[in-house]
C-alpha cells in the first residue's frame, strides 16, 4: 500500500493494496505490486522464501505468531487476525507496518487452511484510519449535540439518536427531508444555508436559526449549524454533514444580559420622569413581553417622595405604556398598590409571576387571576415587579405575554425584578431633579413680571419656556419697565449656562436694569453700567473660589456672561431707541403686514468689558409690533441663525399679531416647541405700539423770568378744566409752581413746560441746567428748600431725568376715578 494514495480506506481500490499470499508454513507464495512498492522488494526476491526473512529481526517471528494466535482467541469465529510488526525495507532501512491475515479456506468447512492472504499498510496509516472510524462511530453514539449527514437532494442518510432536542421529531429520519417535519420557513432557512455549502464547498459556521416541529410549534429552539461538504474519490460532491447545537438556553441568557444592558441604558437617558418610564416600557415591549406598563406614585410626579412605610396603599398613575394594546392600559389608569410593609421590608424587592390566566376559574374563592394581570385582553401570562429603592416604593413595572407563544418563566421574572431595582435608581435620581428643577423654575418665574401688561404706550405679552429636564433651567428673562412721560422700556437677557447659578444671575442682572431704569439713562449708557456690574461679579466670583476650602470637591461655575437688549418707546414721539449687548436684534412688524429685523450693531456681551454700545433710534408707526426673543426661539438646532430667524418671521405673521391680541398670539408663535423638550430656554416678548393722541399733550415755552410763574399756573389751570380735571387743579398748581420756580431760579435760561395726559397726569418741566435736583429737610428758620418735599407729597412719584439739551424734572398724579 503506498502511502502517498488518497484514497487508502477506500473499498474498492484491491489494485493499490500491499498484500502477500503464504502457505501453512509461513513460505510466500504471491507477492502483489502494490508490495514491492512498500518494501521496494521485487516479487521474484520474495517468493518461495519464507516470511520470517522479511522481518528486521527474524528472532521476532514467534512474536508475530503470538498475536495470531491471541487474536484467534479473542474472535468466536477464529476468523483473520491482526497484528504489527517491523520489516526490513529493501533500501536496507525498517519500516513498521499493520497487517491482518484473512485465512483462505479450499477444503471442507473446518479444516485448516492451506494459504492465508496479509494484507499490510505503514502503521501510521492504519492508526490513522483505525481514529477516524472511532472518532465517526463516536461522534454518531454522543448525545450533547446533532449530528446529520444529507445526501446532494438535502434527504437525511444518517443521524445521531440527538437530532433535534425538542418534540414532534420523528424516530426513523432516513430518507426525509426538513421540510417533513420542521414549519416550511425554518426547513426552507436551513436548506438554502446547506445547498450553499454543498455547491460553494465553503464549510458554514456558527449560523443561528430558529427550529420548530409541525407537531409542536410553540416556542421552537434557536440551534447553531455548522456543516461542511462530503465528496467522492474524484472530487465530486457526495452530501452534506451538519451539526446541530441546541444554544437556546445560551441565547436565552444572552439576550436577557442584552436587555438589561439596553434597559439601563435608557434608564440613563434623561432626568425626566416620564421620559425615563416611557423609554423603559419602549425597550421591555415587545422584547420581553408583548406590553409593558409602568404605574408611579403620585407624589413622585411632582418630585415629592412617598412615606418608605406607609400604612395605606399606594394611589398610583399609570405613566407609560408600550405594546398592541395600549388603549386596553390607559383604561383607568388610577390603580392602589399595596406598599411592602417594614415587617417584609427584606422582600420588597420580589415580583409576582402569573400564568395560564385564560385557565383560571373565575368563581369567588378559587384560584383567580389578580386585578392587574387582566387588565390587557388576551393576555396568557403576566408578571410585575416593584420600583424599589432605599426601602421605598416608588410603583410598579408590568409585563404581559399574549398569544400562543411561551409563557413567561421565572428566569424572565427575575430579570424583570433585576431591572426594576435599577428603574427605581433612575425614577428616584429623576424625581430629586424634578424637586430641584421646579425650585429653580419656580424661582425663575417668581423674578419674571406678569406675562401680560396694558401700558399706555404698548400692549405687551411676555412667553417664557424652559430648556428641557436635561439641559437644566436656564437664565432667560424678560420686563416691561414703566418709564416717566408714558414710556416704557422693554428688556430681553439671556444668561450664559444653566442651573441655578444662571437663574440666580437672571435675578441679579434684572433687578439691576430695573433699578437703572429708573435713573432714566440712555439705552447705551444702561447697558455700560450693567456690563461694569457684571465685571465686578465675575472677579468677586474668582476671588471666592480662591479663598475658599471645599474639601478639595469642585464647585459648579457660575455664568460667564449674558445678553441683552434694552429698548426705551416713547408714545409721544413714536420713537424707540435701542441697545444691544450680543443680543440678536428685534423683528418689527409693521402696520402694513411686512415684517423686518432692526439693523443694530450690538456691542459685545456684557461681562467682557471696555467695549462701548451704539443705540438705534427708529420711527414706529401706531400698531406696529415689536417682537423681543432669545436665541433659544432662532436656535433649535433644525439650521442656520438665518433660516431661524425667516422661520420666526413667518410665525409673527401666520399667528396674525396685528390683528389678534398679543396674549393669544404668542401662544400660536411657539407652537410646535412642546415645553420639556428644548434645548435652550424660549422667551419670547411682543409689544404693540401706541401713541398719546396730540390732544391729550400740552407744551408751552417760557421765559426764564419770575412774572412767567403766574402765567405757567394760569395756563395750566386752563388746561385742565379743558381735560375736565379740576379736581388736580390745586395740587397741580402747586407743583407747576414750584419746579417752574426752581428752574427759573437755578437753571435760567427758557423753560419748557410739559403736560400729558395718559394713564397718569404728568407735569414736565425742562431746562438747561445738568444739574439733578436733590430734596432735602428744610430747618424751620429757612424761608425755602421746601419746594421738592411739597412736590413729593403731591405726586405718586417724582423724578428728573437728563436730556440732550440739559435735564427734565417730571411729576405723576393718578387721575381722578371717574
Amino acid at each position: 500500500m503506498r502511502a502517498s494514495e488518497s484514497n487508502q480506506d477506500y473499498p474498492f481500490a484491491a489494485t493499490h493494496t500491499a498484500a502477500a499470499v503464504l502457505d501453512g508454513a509461513g513460505t510466500v507464495l504471491a507477492w502483489t505490486p502494490a508490495a514491492e512498492a512498500l518494501l521496494e522488494r521485487r516479487s521474484a526476491d520474495v517468493c518461495g522464501r519464507p516470511a520470517r526473512d522479511l522481518l528486521a529481526d527474524a528472532g521476532a517471528w514467534e512474536e508475530v505468531l503470538a498475536q495470531g494466535r491471541r487474536g484467534r482467541e479473542r474472535r468466536a469465529d477464529r476468523e483473520g487476525w491482526e497484528g504489527r510488526v517491523t520489516l526490513r525495507h529493501g533500501s536496507g532501512g525498517e519500516l513498521e507496518i499493520g497487517f491482518r491475515v484473512v485465512p483462505l479456506h479450499d477444503g471442507a468447512p473446518g479444516a485448516a487452511p492451506a494459504r492465508c492472504l496479509v494484507v499490510g499498510a505503514p502503521l501510521e496509516l492504519v492508526a490513522r484510519w483505525r481514529q477516524d472510524h472511532a472518532f465517526t462511530r463516536e461522534l454518531f453514539l454522543q448525545g450533547r449535540v446533532g449530528l446529520a449527514v444529507f445526501d446532494g437532494d438535502l434527504r437525511l442518510l444518517r443521524t445521531n439518536t440527538h437530532l433535534l432536542p425538542y418534540t414532534g421529531v420523528p424516530v426513523e429520519l432516513y430518507g426525509r427531508r426538513l421540510g417533513d417535519f420542521l414549519w416550511a420557513e425554518d426547513a426552507r432557512t436551513i436548506e438554502a444555508r446547506l445547498r450553499e455549502v454543498l455547491d460553494s464547498g465553503t464549510p458554514l459556521a456558527g449560523f443561528n436559526t430558529a427550529v420548530r416541529t409541525l407537531d409542536d410549534p410553540r416556542g421552537g429552539r434557536i440551534v447553531t449549524i455548522q456543516a461542511f461538504r462530503l465528496q467522492e474519490p474524484d472530487d465530486q460532491p457526495m452530501g452534506v454533514a451538519a451539526v446541530f447545537t441546541d444554544v437556546t438556553d445560551h441565547e436565552r441568557s444572552r439576550g436577557r444580559l442584552d436587555l438589561l444592558y439596553r434597559a439601563t441604558e435608557a434608564l440613563g437617558g434623561s432626568l425626566s420622569v416620564l421620559r425615563t418610564v416611557e423609554d423603559l416600557v419602549k425597550v421591555l415591549a415587545p422584547t420581553l413581553g408583548d406590553c409593558a406598563a409602568v404605574d408611579l406614585a403620585e407624589t413622585v410626579l411632582t418630585g415629592g417622595e412617598p412615606a418608605a412605610d406607609g400604612p395605606l396603599p399606594l394611589h398610583l398613575i399609570r405613566m407609560a405604556v408600550a405594546g398592541p394594546r395600549t388603549e386596553a392600559l390607559r383604561t383607568g389608569t388610577t390603580t392602589r398598590f399595596a406598599a411592602p410593609s417594614s415587617a417584609s421590608a427584606q422582600r420588597a424587592h420580589r415580583g409576582e409571576l402569573v400564568t395560564g390566566i385564560g385557565d383560571r376559574p373565575a368563581q369567588p374563592g378559587g384560584d383567580t387571576v389578580p386585578e392587574w394581570a387582566s387588565t390587557v385582553p388576551g393576555a396568557r401570562s403576566a408578571m410585575t415587579a416593584p420600583l424599589c429603592a432605599r426601602g421605598i416604593t416608588f410603583g410598579r413595572l408590568m409585563l404581559w405575554r399574549t398569544g400562543d407563544g411561551p409563557a413567561l418563566e421565572e428566569d424572565d421574572l427575575a430579570l424583570l425584578e433585576e431591572i426594576a431595582a435599577r428603574a427605581a435608581v433612575a425614577v428616584d435620581n429623576a424625581r430629586r431633579y424634578t424637586k430641584e428643577r421646579r425650585t429653580a423654575v419656580g424661582l425663575q418665574r417668581s423674578l419674571l413680571p406678569p406675562a401680560t401688561s396694558e401700558k399706555p404706550a404698548v400692549e405687551a405679552a411676555g412667553l417664557y419656556l424652559p430648556a428641557d429636564a436635561d439641559s437644566g433651567v436656564g437664565g432667560d428673562w424678560f420686563d416691561v419697565i414703566p418709564l416717566s412721560s408714558a414710556r416704557v422700556a422693554l428688556v430681553v437677557g439671556d444668561v450664559a449656562g444653566h442651573g441655578l447659578h444662571a437663574t440666580a444671575m437672571m435675578g441679579r442682572l434684572r433687578s439691576a436694569v430695573r433699578a437703572m431704569a429708573d435713573l432714566e439713562l440712555e439705552p447705551e449708557e444702561l447697558l455700560a453700567h450693567v456690563d461694569d456690574m457684571v465685571v465686578q461679579v465675575a472677579a468677586e466670583a474668582e476671588s471666592d473660589d480662591a479663598d475658599d476650602d471645599d474639601g478639595g470637591v469642585p464647585l459648579p461655575a457660575g455664568p460667564a456672561g449674558a445678553t441683552c437688549l434694552y429698548a426705551v418707546y416713547d408714545p409721544v414721539t413714536r420713537t424707540c431707541v435701542m441697545a444691544s449687548a450680543g443680543h440678536p436684534p428685534p423683528a418689527v412688524v409693521g402696520p402694513d403686514g411686512t415684517v423686518e429685523y432692526v439693523e443694530l450693531s450690538p456691542g459685545p456681551p456684557l461681562g467682557v468689558g471696555g467695549w462701548p454700545f451704539e443705540p438705534v433710534e427708529l420711527d414706529l408707526p401706531p400698531g406696529s409690533v415689536l417682537a423681543l426673543y432669545t436665541d433659544g426661539l432662532i436656535e433649535r438646532g433644525e439650521g442656520d441663525v438665518d433660516e431661524g430667524m425667516r422661520d420666526l418671521a413667518e410665525r409673527l405673521l401666520r399667528s396674525d399679531v396685528l390683528g389678534r391680541p398679543l396674549r393669544q398670539a404668542r401662544h400660536d408663535i411657539v407652537e410646535g416647541l412642546p415645553p420639556g423638550r428644548l434645548r435652550d430656554d424660549v422667551t419670547l416678548l411682543l409689544a404693540r405700539t401706541r401713541v398719546v393722541d396730540t390732544s391729550a399733550i400740552a407744551t408751552w415755552l417760557l421765559d426764564a423770568e419770575p412774572a412767567v410763574v403766574s402765567e405757567a399756573r394760569h395756563l395750566v389751570l386752563a388746561q385742565l378744566t379743558a381735560w375736565d380735571l379740576d379736581e388736580l387743579s390745586f395740587s397741580t398748581e402747586l407743583i407747576v409752581s414750584e419746579l417752574v420756580t426752581n428752574a427759573i431760579r437755578h437753571a435760567g435760561g427758557p423753560v419748557r413746560l410739559r403736560l400729558i395726559r395718559a394713564d397718569t397726569l404728568t407735569c414736565e418741566v425742562s431746562d438747561s441746567s445738568n444739574t439733578q435736583p436733590r430734596m432735602r429737610r428744610a430747618r424751620s428758620s429757612e424761608e425755602g428748600g421746601r419746594g421738592l418735599y411739597i412736590v413729593a407729597q403731591l405726586s405718586h412719584r417724582w423724578g428728573s431725568r437728563y436730556t440732550m439739551g440739559g435735564k427734565t424734572v417730571w411729576s405723576e398724579q393718578n387721575l381722578p376715578l371717574v
